[in-house]
């Protein structure tokens, strides 16, 4: 069951069993959210609400209506999805922006005040949103003498730079600007799936990696008073992490947080190191990796399964996106043709499943 569904579920009961109405406050009024996603995403997000229970109906004039414990989400043909309910702002936070989105859409608004150049740190992540390579969070220190440096180098935020190569360049010159001030915590697709697996959402595994990273920061230089965080989550998320990371640096987070400068240099630092070791891990598998989630990303996938096994793949890629399971299929159906026609295949005796199989 998905975190936010089962947060829902407990208060309904301890409502219910505290004796109504008369002896606790009355629910919250429910939120409204709407989004405009891609046809792949709506394909993947009705796949992934099938998969976690819920109650799939016809919605006239629209793609479906599901509906969860104190949740409604929408389709439309026109791409908008919206989303009612108590628990719709857990559902945004930690399902669809993470899982099908993969970027932060609601927060406050922008306020157009730039940061200035007093002594401070920024981070920011690259690969969240790609099947294949790792997971990188890069964090830069910047101060009066740096930050115009970085502005000369014609430093910005990593998403308005379309040439790879012009993003490994700036990468570069970033470290030698900023002497080495800087941290990357680079997480390889093994230990990806494996961190997935133990924090079960990609925000906490988000948080761990940028408190990682300032951490590092805080090593390098002692000094460092605060650190900017491009905002993937509610603010509690981050901050058990910095807790628990026993930094005393003040940690803020903002939406689209790339104008500050250590940010965007950040960005850039970690999009270089995404770059690269997705070249390594293309090497290891004898072809051309290729970025984000879309139809050719697929077809490499499957590809690689049919040539190496759903095991190398797994090596290679982040195993919780739908990719990975539609790739895996094609494994699966060599498998099958492989064994031979049915009449040369011994079935297995029936047998009663433990409860550990269950």
């Amino acid at each position: 069951m998905l975190p936010f569904l089962a947060r829902t579920i407990l208060r309904s009961k301890d409502f219910f069993s505290s004796g109504g109405a008369g002896s606790c406050p009355p629910p919250p009024p429910p939120s409204t959210f709407s989004f405009s996603l891609a046809p792949e995403q709506i394909n993947e997000l009705r796949e992934r609400l099938r998969q976690k229970g819920f109650e799939m109906r016809s919605l006239p004039h629209g793609l479906f209506d599901a509906r969860g414990p104190s949740l409604v989400v929408r389709a439309y043909r026109t791409g908008t999805v919206l989303i009612q309910g108590r628990a719709a702002a857990d559902f945004v936070e930690m399902f669809l922006e993470p899982e099908i989105l993969r970027e932060v859409r609601i927060g406050p608004p922008e306020t157009g005040k730039p940061e200035d150049d007093s002594p401070h740190a920024g981070s920011d992540e690259c690969g969240k949103g790609d099947f294949f390579g790792p997971l990188v969070v890069a964090a830069v220190y910047v101060d009066p003498q740096t930050a115009p440096a970085l502005r000369r180098l014609g430093v910005r935020d990593s998403k308005e730079i379309k040439s790879d190569a012009q993003a490994v360049r700036l990468g570069e010159e970033i470290r030698k600007a900023v002497r080495g001030r800087c941290a990357v915590v680079a997480i390889g697709p093994p230990k990806y799936n494996e961190l997935y697996a133990r924090f079960g959402n990609l925000n906490r595994l988000l948080a761990w990696a940028h408190a990682a990273a300032l951490a590092e920061i805080a090593r390098k230089v002692p000094s460092c008073p605060r650190a900017l965080v491009d905002q993937f989550a509610k603010a509690p998320v981050l901050d058990r992490a910095i807790r628990q990371q026993g930094l005393s640096l003040r940690v803020d987070q903002k939406p689209r947080a790339e104008s500050d400068i250590a940010v965007a240099a950040a960005s850039l630092l970690a999009r270089m190191e995404f770059l690269r070791r997705l070249v390594l891990l293309g090497k290891e598998a004898g072809r051309t990796l290729p970025k984000g989630a879309s139809s050719p990303v697929l077809a490499a996938a499957q590809e690689i399964v049919r040539s190496q096994g759903a095991d190398r793949l797994r090596a290679l890629a982040k195993v919780h996106f739908r990719t990975f399971g539609r790739a895996a299929a094609v494994g699966a159906s060599l498998e099958m043709r492989s064994s031979g026609p049915p009449e040369e295949r011994v079935s297995p005796p029936l047998l009663r499943p433990s409860p550990e199989q269950v």
